[in-house]
């Protein structure tokens, strides 16, 4: 599905990251696997630092820690916020959505709207998508678009295929209306007939944790898992990417008249380092044009992935400069979604840590 929007921007880009840091090499005896192999994975994969909460953070203390740090800073107003969007899989609980939580606590407005999206690594494109929708509205000025996800405790501590990547971390996006002549591209797309490629079979009202759900197995590959963790095909996501995604490229950039030297930087999702150097080669796009240091150093805490990145390499960039970015977010559904949008100067664009 191709998308249009006219008079949108972001304003604002802040990522709150936990403040327990796990390095890679502390956790390598957990896999069977030598150490010699471990670390040439790390070397590929970019396998090193990740962030995780500790035991009884939930989503909604991230993203109330983040909005009350722009409260405090005077970079967001209570009476502004319109709109809430939160995209996210590791919801506080099943009833009742986690933005009313948010809005609860915080003691914003009434007369707004408030909306939870469950997705994953394509969360962040899709959440702007819908903001941008809301901000078609004429009372809608400005939507915080909230994306978080807590993957690490669904992970296996014995699955080295998950485990050394999977972080968790908050992002808060202040989208609101363009007074400038702006255009934004988008793209949808999914495809459910590969959702077992990534999936936590049990957990939920289909297969409810049990203690049979609990029990680990070990698969051909040494990697043992619960049916209450998180299971990756990896050879079937890491095709799945290289054959989707350049054309959804391609597309995008065919309707906005745009050709792909013009793009300043891809901005996408990062699973991990050795899928988006493919990527970029297979997409002929200069390395330096499409970050790969995310999950080296903070980890995949899925569509977060995407403004980590943003902050992360362009935080001091965009506080004086504009670029024209690519935006991609790939990986569970299977779905993948991208915009092409100009990043104007922001007001703010920064990470903190979560204390």
């Amino acid at each position: 599905m191709n998308l249009k929007f006219r008079n949108k921007k972001i304003t604002g880009i802040l990522t709150v990251l936990p403040e327990n840091e796990v390095n890679f090499d502390d956790e390598i005896d957990n896999y069977d696997f030598s150490r010699a192999q471990s670390m040439k994975l790390k070397l590929i994969m970019g396998y090193g630092k990740r962030r995780v909460v500790k035991e009884g953070t939930a989503v909604s203390d991230l993203c109330i820690y983040g909005m009350n740090y722009l409260f405090d800073k005077g970079l967001l107003k209570k009476e502004d916020i319109d709109g809430i969007v939160l995209v996210t899989q590791s919801p506080d609980h099943f009833v009742p959505a986690t933005s009313h939580i948010i809005q609860g606590k915080l003691g914003l407005k009434q007369d707004m709207m408030l909306l939870d999206i469950n997705q994953a690594c394509s969360g962040y494109p899709v959440g702007l998508n819908q903001a941008f929708m809301l901000l078609d509205q004429e009372e809608v000025n400005k939507v915080v678009l909230l994306n978080a996800d807590m993957m690490s405790s669904k992970v296996s501590a014995k699955d080295r295929g998950s485990r050394p990547l999977t972080g968790d971390a908050a992002s808060i996006t202040i989208v609101e209306k363009d007074s400038n002549d702006s255009t934004i591209y988008g793209t949808i797309n999914v495809d459910g007939t590969g959702a077992e490629s990534l999936i936590i079979p049990a957990g939920g009202f289909k297969m409810p944790s049990t203690p049979e759900t609990a029990k680990l197995q070990t698969d051909k590959n040494g990697n043992s898992r619960a049916l209450d963790h998180l299971v990756m095909k990896g050879d079937d996501v890491f095709n799945f990417v290289q054959k989707q995604v350049p054309p959804m490229i391609d597309n995008l950039l065919s309707k906005a008249n745009c050709d792909k030297d013009d793009v300043d930087y891809y901005l996408f999702h990062q699973p991990n380092k050795f899928m988006l150097k493919k990527l970029a080669d297979k997409m002929g796009v200069p390395h330096d044009k499409m970050p790969h240091n995310v999950v080296e150093n903070f980890g995949n805490a899925s569509g977060v992935s995407v403004p980590t990145a943003i902050t992360f390499n362009l935080a001091d960039k965009l506080l004086t400069e504009s670029f024209l970015v690519c935006i991609a977010g790939f990986g569970a559904g299977l779905s993948w979604a991208s915009l092409l949008m100009k990043l104007e100067k922001l007001d703010f664009c920064e990470m903190i840590d979560y204390k």
